[in-house]
């Protein structure tokens, strides 16, 4: 069952023991491995030893770096690789970072292991003998594909553990048990930050096989209420909007390529009923799409991105037209690489809001006119108007857009053809 670890690792846990202290893989990893999974979070808890004994063993293998000095976390930079040593957490403040915290190397497991969020993230690797310690019956919760609580009592004082839980449902296909909603409901994510609140969504969006199942918590924990916009789409009278958006999210986490444009094809599929409710509803509603995302802190070029294409997969447009020329396929395609998108995440967008034969001949013709990814290149350029005697002025750019027309028009590359058209077309001396 256990993986092969860095040898690098397990010489540090043999001098761990050889100080009388015992050194355990905790959190994800654990949880991953017992479910077949591979993990690159490999964070390691050492009993029986101070923080300074910690850091000078440490210190005889590497370079220290202390990345969470009130936490009890070390980092040996060879390794990228966390050890602390336990903790007791008390609540003190608001918010996720309100808790004091005091280290406590003489903390058996079973009680460090109590301040965790959820069994299936309580459990412990024994680096040397390959034990699996497991206080709470996470690897029972696992078989279940249950989520639940470590402690009901303390679950509740960091409200990012909500969102922890939606993303963690959306990544390991498990549901929350009654209990663990329930606690959930009473959460107050204002006490989140936005960069928080994003970060849990992108992990929720980008790493989950479904992420509709973290939307669903949302729902079923009212914890959606803190995103109106989403929370919308769920009128009892008719769910229809919720139900196409989970879905969508569905199907666009199956044509995720793990690029740049994941985040935005996903941000896309769960915003795209926000449009068109909001058109629905009061003839446009602007900004409810850039609302959202803009209190979560989401990167303005998402943001950009992601507005440019919900706007054009409400409706008829574009993808479903037979008629549409390639100048419409040259247009469109320069009008979306100003946001930053490409006439391709479009087609995979619209294929999970709506599969249609059409968005894959869409597909097809960009591809043929070659501007599926790109927008044409301006052949034209200034140069070649000073070449041809114009100087810079007022009636400079509007040639050059001439030009462009002219291009996309015709399909054209040669710059002077292109230009001597444009200058037929020209009003004016």
């Amino acid at each position: 069952m256990q993986r092969m670890i860095d040898t690098r690792v397990t010489d540090i846990a043999r001098g761990v023991a050889e100080a009388g202290g015992r050194a355990l893989i905790v959190g994800g990893y654990v949880r991953d491995l017992l479910r077949g999974e591979p993990s690159k979070d490999l964070d390691i808890e050492v009993y029986g030893m101070d923080i300074d004994a910690l850091r000078e063993l440490l210190g005889r293998r590497g370079n220290v770096l202390s990345v969470g000095r009130a936490f009890g976390v070390l980092r040996l930079r060879e390794l990228d690789i966390d050890f602390s040593v336990p903790r007791r957490d008390s609540k003190v403040a608001p918010g996720h970072r309100g808790f004091e915290v005091a280290c406590d190397p003489d903390l058996d497991f079973r009680t460090a292991a109590r301040r965790r969020d959820l069994t299936v993230n309580s459990m412990g690797l024994d680096i040397l003998s390959g034990e699996i310690l497991d206080p709470y019956g996470g690897c029972h919760d696992l078989e279940r594909k249950v989520l639940r609580a470590v402690d009901p009592a303390t679950f509740p004082e960091d409200p990012l553990r909500g969102l922890r839980v939606a993303q963690l449902s959306a990544r390991l296909d498990m549901r929350a048990d009654t209990a663990l909603v329930r606690l959930c409901s009473r959460l107050d994510l204002g006490e989140v930050s936005p960069e928080r609140v994003f970060e849990e969504f992108r992990k929720l969006l980008l790493k989950g096989g479904r992420p509709s199942l973290g939307l669903t918590f949302l729902r079923d924990s009212t914890l959606l209420r803190f995103f109106p916009e989403l929370d919308g789409l769920t009128d009892a009278g008719d769910d229809r909007a919720w139900s196409r958006t989970l879905t969508a999210v569905d199907q666009a986490a199956k044509s995720r390529r793990d690029d740049r444009d994941d985040l935005v094809l996903m941000l896309g599929a769960m915003c795209h009923a926000v449009r068109r409710q909001g058109d629905a509803a009061s003839e446009g509603e602007p900004g409810a799409v850039e609302a959202l995302l803009a209190r979560m802190r989401a990167p303005n070029d998402v943001v950009e991105g992601v507005s440019a294409l919900v706007d054009r997969i409400g409706g008829p447009n574009l993808l479903s037209d037979e008629d549409a020329t390639p100048k419409d396929y040259r247009r469109l395609s320069r009008e979306l690489a100003a946001s930053g998108v490409s006439l391709e995440l479009l087609a995979r967008l619209s294929g999970s809001v709506c599969p249609n034969p059409s968005v894959k001949r869409f597909l097809e013709r960009a591809r043929e006119l070659g501007v599926d990814r790109s927008a044409p290149a301006d052949m034209v350029r200034g140069r070649h108007l000073v070449a041809r005697g114009f100087d810079p002025g007022p009636r400079f750019g509007a040639i050059l857009e001439l030009c462009r027309d002219v291009q996309d028009e015709t399909g054209w590359l040669d710059p002077e053809r292109i230009l001597d058209e444009a200058l037929i077309r020209s009003p004016g001396p």
